[in-house]
């Protein structure tokens, strides 16, 4: 069994629903709380052992590799003013993993950036793809779940959320073939952003895969679809008319920081689990009721 110690993180998204904020700082730059939000998305992967982060950039995303890079004048300067914690802090973030660059070149589509990627894979080595713009609060990382659910299924997996009948037509949806246990299922594929009472199930495919080459194979063999197009769901859909695809319920609050509202339930989210920030937003609530 290969160990997983690869993470495909495209970024190259434009962040149009964030501007005129987005328009000189990526959107993956944007904080929650004093962390950017990638940098969650990048501690989530360290936390499952994964030691080499692949980034896919596009223009004017400069700042995601000065982040992780370290700053020896910032760090000099912090503890030369007695911020020594501070300054251990800044250099963690350039220690976490080996960061790769790679510029996203292609049509549009998240099944690009994994092709653009897809050359720093090995051909028999399995990877985990993590949206960059999206993480889970919760006690066990994401990414965690989704490396031990691999090395327990050795095949590929994708992360669930259970959604209301609603809300189905937001999400590619999967269909289920068996249930494992409480959080596992066997799936049969995925329905994208299936029509309002035709959604093959209520769990929702949500930023989070193990994947594996010969899916990647799928996704380099679709071309763009009638759009000029690639998408991911696409080929994980091929792939699981010949082969096994598994599916795990993730444990936390899963967040999705692509739109304002969102973003907001996120940062008030992390900000409810830090006892003081959690006070202080109590005490403003209650002082400022509407």
């Amino acid at each position: 069994m290969k160990k997983i110690t690869k993470a495909i993180i495209p970024a190259a998204g434009l962040g149009t629903r964030f501007l005129p904020q987005t328009k000189a700082m990526p959107k993956e730059m944007l904080p929650i709380i004093d962390k950017p939000i990638i940098q969650y998305v990048v501690e989530e992967a360290v936390s499952a052992g994964i030691t080499d982060i692949i980034i896919v950039t596009g223009m004017h995303k400069r700042s995601l590799e000065d982040h992780f890079d370290y700053n020896a004048e910032l760090e000099a300067r912090l503890i030369e003013t007695g911020k020594e914690d501070l300054a251990k802090e800044i250099h963690r973030i350039g220690d976490m993993a080996n960061f790769i660059y790679v510029r996203q070149k292609g049509c549009y589509g998240n099944g690009t950036p994994i092709l653009n990627a897809s050359h720093l894979i090995g051909e028999d080595e399995p990877f985990l793809v993590l949206w960059a713009d999206d993480f889970v609060v919760g006690k066990k990382p994401r990414a965690q779940q989704l490396v031990e659910a691999y090395e327990r299924l050795q095949a590929p997996v994708i992360s669930l959320i259970e959604v209301p009948d609603e809300d189905t037509s937001k999400y590619g949806m999967v269909e289920v073939d068996m249930r494992l246990d409480d959080s596992t299922f066997k799936l049969k594929g995925i329905t994208e952003k299936p029509a309002k009472g035709e959604s093959p199930s209520n769990y929702a495919a949500v930023g989070g895969y193990i994947l594996t080459p010969k899916v990647t194979k799928l996704l380099a063999g679709l071309g763009p679809d009638s759009k000029g197009e690639v998408y991911l769901t696409t080929a994980i859909q091929e792939y699981a008319t010949k082969n096994d695809l598994y599916g795990i319920k993730i444990e936390g609050n899963w967040h999705d920081t692509g739109n304002k509202e969102k973003y907001l339930e996120a940062i008030l989210d992390v900000a409810l689990e830090d006892p003081d920030l959690s006070s202080a937003i109590h005490n403003f609530m209650s002082k400022n009721k509407r």
